[in-house]
């Protein structure tokens, strides 16, 4: 018998609390959502979930996950977007509340790409695949 799709987990909340905890990350904002009065030039971690699958008789979350990352110049940006891979990369094989990361998979990234919402922003792209049992 399979689980329903309403057990996903909240990914986002749970990647922004993972990387959150990293002080390597502390000074930028991590979050699901641009802030108010964002306009793209400052240091953040927007975290997205783009999909994946849910594997229901294992008990396992298998989602994309996306990172825009903008920094106040776009070496500020790519060292963040590094941070914020790094601090989920040395998530596998460890438990975090009521998950465990089986495997943090790179997908695609870190990768320039301009903004249009945010004229001066300084983004960089990145998406990486986790394998997580829910408990």
């Amino acid at each position: 018998m399979t689980t329903p799709p309403s057990a996903f987990p909240d990914v986002e909340k749970l990647v922004v609390d993972v990387l959150k905890a990293d002080p390597a990350l502390a000074g930028a904002v991590i979050a699901v959502q641009a802030p108010a009065g964002f306009d793209g030039t400052q240091s953040a971690v927007l975290v997205n979930r783009r999909g994946g699958a849910w594997i229901g008789d294992l008990h396992v979350d298998m989602p994309l996950v996306e990172f825009e990352v903008y920094g106040p110049t776009k070496e500020a940006a790519h060292v963040l977007a590094n941070g914020a891979r790094r601090a989920l990369l040395a998530m596998i094989g460890k438990r975090f509340g009521a998950n465990v990361f089986h495997d943090v998979e790179e997908q695609d990234g870190p990768r320039w790409l301009p903004d249009y919402l945010y004229r001066g922003a300084n983004r960089y792209l990145c998406v990486l695949r986790l394998s997580l049992t829910v408990f």
